[in-house]
């Protein structure tokens, strides 16, 4: 227990000690908001890990979303930044040793190139028959999804029923992941899921609340879909909360980074190992 606890601390002070090179990576411009689409490449460059996201069709808006752009390009980037600097990962670099990540559509080939995919704003997903098949075929292949910043009832049932599409819930029930879960402590001991805000919400409530929808957003859920076959995690779901916000706009707000980004990159840290080796 002890050691898991030094471990811990060591993780979050190394995430403190780097977050002062945020505000210069971002001027250095690791990628540009709304700016060109990386999709997946037919052969990937290298076998460094990376991250592909889902390019999907959005049916209907929720507040302060951006659909399939969400949190894109810089949650992912600064992720992958952070990752390589707190664990011994090697992760993709182009010609710039800028961090590589990729955008990919569910019927393109490639998304079986990706080892590790990720959506935002999914209560606005609506997935067609060939989609949600695609997407069943890529987790039961070994896949990994991780899907996050939705909140409200109405995301969620928007969400619920178009992953049920793919991975009906007779056979993938999707449930609350316990805190004791092997998940949970792959390298840092997470005791809580946090509830972290976008940050213009906690700029707009000067760090009030992280409720972004009041009391249909009471507390953050951690659940998941697991593989029928060997229990193994294939969807992570962090609903009413917007983690990738805390790796995206890390370099922003000293203030912004202190309340959320070391349970972020904690919490991300953690997922990703638990995914790459099971």
């Amino acid at each position: 227990m002890f050691a898991r606890r030094r471990i811990a601390l060591l993780v979050l002070a190394a995430v403190a000690a780097v977050s002062s090179l945020a505000s210069a990576q971002f001027r250095r411009g690791f990628g540009e908001r709304n700016g060109p689409v990386r999709m997946a490449p037919a052969i990937m460059p290298d076998s460094d890990f990376t991250v592909c996201r889902i390019m999907y069709t959005s049916v209907r808006r929720e507040a302060s979303g951006n659909g399939w752009r969400t949190d894109y390009p810089y949650g992912e980037i600064n992720f992958m930044t952070r990752l390589s600097q707190l664990t011994k990962t090697r992760i993709s670099r182009n010609a710039a040793r800028e961090p590589q990540q990729w955008v990919v559509r569910l019927t393109d080939d490639t998304l079986f190139n990706c080892p590790y995919v990720v959506a935002s704003d999914v209560g606005t997903m609506g997935l067609s028959d060939i989609e949600a098949r695609r997407l069943r075929l890529y987790l039961e292949k070994g896949g990994f999804l991780w899907v996050d910043d939705f909140w409200g009832t109405a995301a969620w049932a928007q969400w619920s029923r178009e992953i049920g599409k793919a991975l009906p819930p007779s056979e993938f029930p999707i449930e609350d992941v316990s805190l004791n879960d092997p998940i949970f402590s792959t390298q840092v001991n997470v005791t809580r899921i946090p509830q972290i805000t976008n940050i213009q919400f906690w700029r707009g409530v000067d760090g009030t609340t992280t409720r972004e929808r009041g009391s249909d957003s009471p507390e953050s859920s951690f659940r998941a879909i697991r593989d029928k076959r060997d229990g193994r995690i294939m969807v992570v779901m962090t609903f009413n909360t917007d983690v990738a916000d805390s790796w995206e706009r890390e370099g922003e707000d000293p203030a912004y980074f202190a309340q959320f980004s070391p349970d972020g990159y904690a919490l991300g840290v953690d997922v990703l190992l638990y995914a790459m080796t099971h």
